[in-house]
Order: C-alpha cells, then sequence, then structure tokens
C-alpha cells in the first residue's frame, strides 16, 4: 500500500501535504527511526489542535481574541498579575470555580475574561461568550417558545461561560429568576466569568430585588476569584496624553456659556 494512501485511510489531513518537508528535515538533520516517527506525528497533531483551536473559537462567539500577554499592567498596578496568572493556568475551570471582574468601564474586565477564554479554547475547552443583555434575551424568547429547559441544557455544556456587562441595564424579577435557574444549573459543574461595572453592595440594583440578588450571589462567589480593577479607561487615555478631553471639556464649557447668554444676557454678565 501506498503511502499517500496510507495517510488518507488514517484520515492524517494535516501530515500529508507536508511529508515532503517532513523527510527533507529528518535528512537533513540525520534522524533515526524514532525521531522521524515523533517529528511525523507531531506534525499531524500540531495541525488537528491548530484545526481544532480555530473551530472552537469559531463556536465561543468572542468579540475579538486577547492574550493575557497583550494586556498593559503597568498601566493597571491594582491587578495582581500572580493571581491572573494562577488563573491562566486554568485550574478555576478544572474545578468549575468562577471570575467575576469588577471595576469601572474602559479598564480592561472584557479583555482578561477574552484572554482566560482564549486560554481555554485552547487547552481544548468549550467556551461561550455572551453579554448578560443577550443571554436574557435568549432565555426570554426560549421561555416564550417552551423550550426553557433545552436553552438552559445547552448553556451548561460549555466549560467556560463568560458573561460580559453585568450591571449595565438593569433586570426585572423575571430576568433575575431565569439568570438564577442557570447559574443553579451550573453551580460547581462549569465555571462562569462575569465582568461588572458595579460593586455587589449594588447588584440588588441590577437584580431589582435585594433577596434575589443575595440567593445569586451566595453561589456566585461560592467558589470564586474576584478581581477589582480600579484605574482609568484605557481608551479615554491616549485622549488625555494628547490633551483632548480638556480641550473638549472646554468647548463644551463655551457653548454653555454662549447658550446661556442668549436665554438670559443679564445673568450671563453676573
Amino acid at each position: 500500500m501506498q503511502l499517500g494512501s496510507l495517510m488518507e485511510k488514517m484520515k492524517m489531513d494535516h501530515l500529508a501535504p507536508q511529508v515532503d518537508s517532513v523527510l527533507e528535515q529528518a535528512a537533513k538533520k540525520d534522524m533515526n527511526l524514532r525521531e522521524f516517527l515523533t517529528l511525523a506525528l507531531e506534525t499531524e497533531w500540531r495541525g488537528r489542535h491548530l484545526k481544532g483551536v480555530e473551530s472552537r473559537l469559531a463556536q465561543a462567539r468572542l468579540p475579538w481574541v486577547k492574550t493575557i500577554d497583550q494586556f498593559d499592567f503597568s498601566f493597571q498596578p491594582s491587578i495582581d498579575r500572580k493571581v491572573v496568572r494562577e488563573l491562566s493556568g486554568l485550574a478555576f475551570a478544572e474545578r468549575a470555580e468562577n471570575v467575576i471582574l469588577l471595576g469601572p468601564p474602559g479598564v480592561g474586565k472584557t479583555h482578561l475574561s477574552i484572554a482566560l477564554a482564549v486560554k481555554a479554547v485552547e487547552a481544548g475547552h468549550r467556551v461561550l461568550f455572551l453579554t448578560l443583555e443577550s443571554l436574557i434575551m435568549r432565555l426570554t424568547r426560549a421561555r416564550s417558545e417552551n423550550r426553557l429547559e433545552r436553552q438552559l441544557q445547552q448553556l451548561t455544556y460549555p466549560k467556560v461561560l463568560v458573561l460580559d456587562e453585568m450591571g449595565y441595564l438593569p433586570m426585572s424579577r423575571e430576568d433575575a429568576s431565569l439568570f438564577f435557574r442557570l447559574l443553579s444549573r451550573r453551580y460547581e459543574k462549569a465555571s462562569i466569568i462575569i465582568t461588572s461595572n458595579k460593586s455587589f453592595s449594588d447588584w440588588g440594583e441590577i437584580f431589582g430585588d435585594q433577596v434575589m440578588a443575595t440567593a445569586i450571589l451566595d453561589r456566585l462567589l461560592h467558589h470564586s476569584t474576584v478581581i477589582s480593577i480600579k484605574g482609568d479607561s484605557y481608551r479615554l487615555r491616549e485622549k488625555k496624553k494628547a490633551g483632548m478631553l480638556e480641550k473638549q471639556q472646554t468647548r463644551k464649557e463655551a457653548a454653555e456659556k454662549e447658550k446661556t447668554e442668549q436665554k438670559d444676557p443679564e445673568l450671563a454678565k453676573s
């Protein structure tokens, strides 16, 4: 049987197009049979791994791909790098623990959540990224179509579920109840990463009910790592460097003054 036929039957789709290159490399390095076989199998494995990563990244629906290495820790010194490195090892996912990232808009919460999600994808885990708003829309629609149980079950499959933008929009008690049901399904079975611009003391406002918020926090925080980020927005730092914010504020004040003068010239003089 020919080599090409053997690779086809064994579904070595990644080694087949590179076999000549592998043979040439083995000859140049004067490899023995064991070394050559290792190289050939490694070539096939790398191809399969890369294809798997690409497939899982597509399924994860990440808004963009960010890594831990791309995060500027010098800009956010409040973050403990050691904690982030430990999370990058994905022990939290293996133990079905949660990660909560708190902080004002623009400090890098979503970046870190995506970077951890990418790590999980590369490790072979199934991941899903949703904003909290899109999650509630999914659950609400499923309930109205009498398929809520099936939707909840589907949302328990990802090893890591990333929920972004907790707190940007308030939730009704019914929405909070749906979220609680999902959280209960995943509790001690799979991990959730949440980003929020609200402190835990404000979560009663998010869920519209302090009792419900307490029940949610009880399950969410039982096995979790919390990272509180205190700092300036990444998105505004370049404008600050260029003095654009000050210029915009000056123009705004001038416009307000002009508006006041048009309404009441005497008041403007005072």
